[in-house]
């Protein structure tokens, strides 16, 4: 029996820790700070998750063996690096890159030098800081609209923008140079041509040289039906791909997966988790549009309900650097999530609102994840943009969806708010 916490307070955590929670290896779970869902099955701390040294303090107190990060921030601020260094934490199980690892999520400039020297196919790209501010608007005029304009550091997700004309472009480009409109993040911007195909995610689990690939997902970003408004942090989500078929799949190993594991290993990266890479199927050839350094929120909510095999096992082998002596099983059945969100996301929105409904949702019908939920006496309240997260299962992704949104009328909060054609373009 192993003692596990994970960090994070989100749909992805709980949906790790429902899967965690299965296994017959699973000791003492901890979430830090968890929500109202994990808080069902697991025990929840209150911790500040970037203050390494109140970790590693609860660490001790709870005699715990592996430490699961869910979000990327703690990554990019070195946490697996600072439990390396630290006496008395050599036993320490980290799922979760080095910082030299974490910043192919850190850095998009980073990220690009990355595949450009391990030959992976990427969108053609400049980067550009204030003092080069005319070459980037010269290197814009190179490209063809949409023009495609990333702030280099972490933005919440936020950072991205696509634009359809040119002066709107350099406007655009001007203020996250020079007006900091992404803050610190966009110190330094990433031009790049921009892709025209199919978005999906394909997850890779690594111990630095073996990997597991893991079932892969599409998520709905915009909060708008027909994918129009703004760009949220997931609205819903598909698993597996339809169009990413057994000869696609094979593509993304050979060109994207084995060179990528093998690049970590080639710059010496210590890379001891999951890799979540965002692509673009242009034609039938696999681009990758970015790297992220830990799962998909909500994709986790339909790659995890598909693994069969004991997750608790294939974590204790990635750390141990035996990946390639695992199993990895997964269903053939699809798994769709659809994201119930609070009235005003992606903008400001309303929270504290009692959700009534969840008891009535049919265990074998769907499972529900909790995103931004709190307990409050014995009321259970809205406390995110996202809210929860109502996945299912089918023989297809039609007859999952199908569940997905039966279900989701029994649950209840005011001014609930959630798109109804998830899955509409496949």
């Amino acid at each position: 029996m192993i003692n596990i916490l994970i960090l994070g307070s989100g749909g992805r955590e709980h949906a790790l820790a429902h899967k965690i929670k299965q296994s017959p290896k699973c000791g003492n779970l901890f979430v830090a700070p968890g929500n109202a869902g994990t808080q069902q099955i697991a025990k929840n701390l209150e911790l500040d998750i970037l203050d390494f040294d109140a970790v590693a303090k609860v660490l001790k107190q709870h005699e715990i063996s592996m430490l699961l990060v869910g979000p990327e921030a703690p990554l990019v601020n070195g946490i697996t690096d600072f439990f390396k260094m630290k006496p008395g934490f050599e036993d320490l199980k980290i799922i979760g890159p080095s910082k030299d690892g974490a910043v192919l999520e850190g850095s998009k400039e980073r990220a690009k030098l990355f595949m450009e020297s391990h030959n992976i196919p990427t969108a053609r790209y400049q980067s550009f800081t204030a003092d080069t501010l005319s070459e980037g608007e010269k290197f814009l005029e190179t490209l063809s609209s949409p023009y495609v304009l990333k702030a280099d550091g972490l933005a919440g997700g936020k950072g991205v923008l696509i634009i359809d004309n040119l002066t709107e472009a350099k406007m655009e480009l001007g203020k996250m140079l020079t007006e900091k409109k992404f803050g610190e993040a966009s110190q330094t911007v990433v031009v790049e041509e921009f892709l025209d195909g199919i978005e999906l995610s394909v997850f890779v689990l690594t111990d630095g040289k073996n990997y597991k690939i893991l079932p892969n997902a599409k998520d709905y970003k915009r909060i708008g039906e027909g994918d129009t408004g703004l760009n949220t942090g997931g609205m819903g989500a598909v698993s597996p791909v339809p169009f990413a078929d057994e000869e696609f799949m094979h593509k993304v190993e050979e060109k994207i997966v084995k060179p990528t594991v093998s690049g970590f290993s080639k710059e010496n990266i210590d890379y001891k988790g999951f890799v979540f890479i965002g692509l673009m199927k242009v034609g039938d050839e696999p681009f990758v549009v970015e790297y992220n350094v830990r799962m998909g929120d909500p994709e986790t909510e339909v790659v995890m309900p598909r693994i069969e095999s004991d997750l608790i096992e294939l974590l204790e082998k990635t750390a141990a650097g035996e990946l390639d002596s695992a199993r990895l099983d997964v269903s053939p059945k699809a798994a769709t999530t659809v994201m119930l969100v609070s009235n005003g996301y992606p903008e400001a929105y309303e929270k504290g609102k009692p959700i009534t409904g969840l008891e009535n949702i049919s265990e074998n019908e769907a499972i529900v994840f909790h995103a931004g939920t709190k307990v409050s006496g014995n009321e259970i309240l809205s406390n995110g943009g996202r809210v929860i997260a109502v996945t299912a299962m089918g023989n297809d992704h039609k007859e999952a969806l199908q569940k997905s949104y039966s279900q989701i009328k029994k649950v209840c909060f005011e001014n609930i708010n959630f798109r109804k054609d998830i899955g509409f373009d496949l």
